[in-house]
C-alpha cells in the first residue's frame, strides 16, 4: 500500500499514482498544463499561490502545486518512496 505525501497546505497525493513531478516554467509544462484544464484534468492544490511544481498521475490528471518540484522530490525521499522505485528498476535488469 503507498504512502500520501503533502505537496503543501494540507494537500495531499497518493505516492503510487505519481508518475513525474516537473516544473511548470518550460513551454511543455505550459502546454500540459492548458491540455488538462481544457480537459478538465487539472487539479488545483496550489491555495491561490503561484504554481511551482506539477504533478503527473497516471489517470492523466495534473496536479498543480505550490512547491518547488525539487522540494516534493524531497519529501519522496524522506519516506523511502525513491529507494522503492530504484529496487523496482534493479529488478528489470
Amino acid at each position: 500500500m503507498g504512502k500520501l505525501i503533502n505537496i503543501g497546505y494540507g494537500n495531499v497525493v497518493h505516492t503510487e499514482k505519481v508518475l513525474a513531478v516537473v516544473s511548470p516554467d518550460s513551454a511543455p509544462g505550459k502546454r500540459l498544463i492548458q491540455a488538462a484544464r481544457d480537459e478538465g484534468r487539472s487539479i488545483d492544490a496550489t491555495q491561490g499561490r503561484k504554481t511551482k511544481g506539477l504533478i503527473v498521475m497516471d489517470n492523466g490528471y495534473v496536479v498543480l502545486s505550490a512547491l518547488l518540484p525539487e522540494t516534493i522530490a524531497g519529501r519522496f525521499n524522506e519516506s523511502g518512496i525513491s529507494d522503492r522505485i530504484s529496487d523496482k528498476e534493479g529488478d528489470c535488469e
